[in-house]
């Protein structure tokens, strides 16, 4: 494996103090190489998200070490970017707005910055969309309209945090399949939160489990299928019957936690 791109030590994550002190995160240990696509699953309340910010520089941990090419996580970079469930866009720009705004703020020339755009407009299918609001786009094109304002900014890591979940599932798939030929073409390494079986095993390198809280790593598993991959495959449901059988047993772990008064989201 190439050195790693994302390198996690010892991380633990500790929200509040005394009695009311929760353990999110305990011993993570993890290592991304280059152009990897590694999906974190797990039952809410595992940590996925908690990990995520803090490999974004958003919420550092409490203990161990993150660092990205060797350099140590010290808050949000340009090196990451983030792609959340809800979209983020600024209501009062255009899709082409949008997608130009990062290089904006960094004062990329116009005619560069209006190159990039018009690439990114003409990928994902929103040429058309170009001087529309986000309130006129469906959820898949406002979603697309996030994924390239991040592309933009060319980031060679992109964290994404559930940015499918809400959304039918035939646009689901749709963006499924341009976010991986976007991460062939383009060499993103990419981290990506979901709490979908299926997404993992049909986007992902790897697959690591996390248990519910505190959240360490119950499984680390490589997903050898060839792409594109059929999700109604013996192989991919085998790796469905043996995801889905670790997953279960922290999904029950939380419910009987839940049923105590002990869970908190």
């Amino acid at each position: 494996m190439s050195a790693a791109q994302i390198h996690i030590a010892g991380v633990h994550k500790v929200f509040g103090q005394g009695a009311q002190q929760v353990v999110a995160l305990q011993g993570i240990d993890l290592s991304i190489a280059p152009g990897q696509f590694v999906c974190l699953l797990g039952p809410s309340g595992c940590g996925k998200s908690t990990l995520l910010n803090a490999v974004a520089g958003f919420a550092p941990p409490t203990s161990g070490r993150i660092s990205v090419a060797g350099q140590p996580v010290q808050g949000a970079g340009p090196d990451r970017g983030m792609v959340f469930q809800e979209y983020a866009l600024f209501p009062w720009m255009t899709v082409e707005d949008n997608i130009g705004f990062g290089l904006k703020i960094r004062h990329t020339p116009v005619a560069e910055r209006n190159v990039t755009v018009d690439r990114l407009l003409q990928m994902l299918g929103l040429s058309e969309f170009r001087l529309r609001y986000p309130k006129d786009l469906s959820g898949g094109m406002r979603q697309r309209v996030a994924i390239a304002r991040i592309l933009a900014l060319d980031s060679p890591i992109l964290l994404m945090d559930e940015p499918f979940g809400a959304l039918d599932a035939l646009t689901r798939r749709s963006l499924q399949d341009e976010l991986l030929q976007i991460q062939a073409q383009w060499q993103k390494t990419v981290l990506f939160v979901t709490h979908s079986i299926d997404e993992a095993i049909y986007l992902a390198d790897r697959v690591v489990v996390l248990t519910y809280r505190p959240g360490t790593i119950k499984l680390d598993l490589p997903i050898a299928l060839p792409r594109p991959r059929d999700s109604s495959s013996a192989g991919f449901n085998e790796l469905k019957r043996e995801l889905g059988a670790v997953v279960m047993q922290e999904q029950q772990r939380h419910q009987q936690a839940e049923q105590r008064g002990l869970a908190i989201d």
